[in-house]
């Protein structure tokens, strides 16, 4: 299983980007799938997350701003993410719960992609 994000980039404040991240290999399900961010000198935090029904969960810091959605067809989470701020600058990554099929046998692992940088600067 392979976990691939991208979308990043250099955005002015009040600007817009949308971040994907795709998930491939030998999948049964997807569980959940959810981005998260990390900024220099602090710890990785939750931005956004979308479990089975599309039942979403945001930070408060970007309740409003920032929509993720799912296409369970192409194991595909997006990030759109508009009114930008600078503190939204960060590395970003994707995390998925996945679950595999081994022997008959199901497993449930978590995923992270590589991260992307998000620079929100005039």
């Amino acid at each position: 299983v392979q976990l691939q994000a991208s979308g990043g980039g250099l955005v002015q404040p009040g600007g817009s980007l949308n971040l994907s991240c795709e998930a491939s290999g030998s999948i049964y399900a997807i569980n959940g799938m959810g981005w998260y961010r990390q900024a220099p000198g602090k710890q990785r935090e939750l931005v956004a997350r979308i479990a089975t029904g599309d039942v979403t969960d945001y930070a408060e810091f970007v309740k409003g701003r920032f929509t993720i959605s799912r296409d369970n067809a192409r194991n595909m989470a997006n990030l759109q993410m508009n009114n930008m701020k600078p503190e939204d600058t960060a590395i970003y990554y994707c995390n998925a719960i996945i679950v595999t099929l081994t022997d008959g046998s199901a497993g449930v692992k978590s995923y992270w992609a590589q991260g992307t940088l998000v620079t929100v600067s005039s």
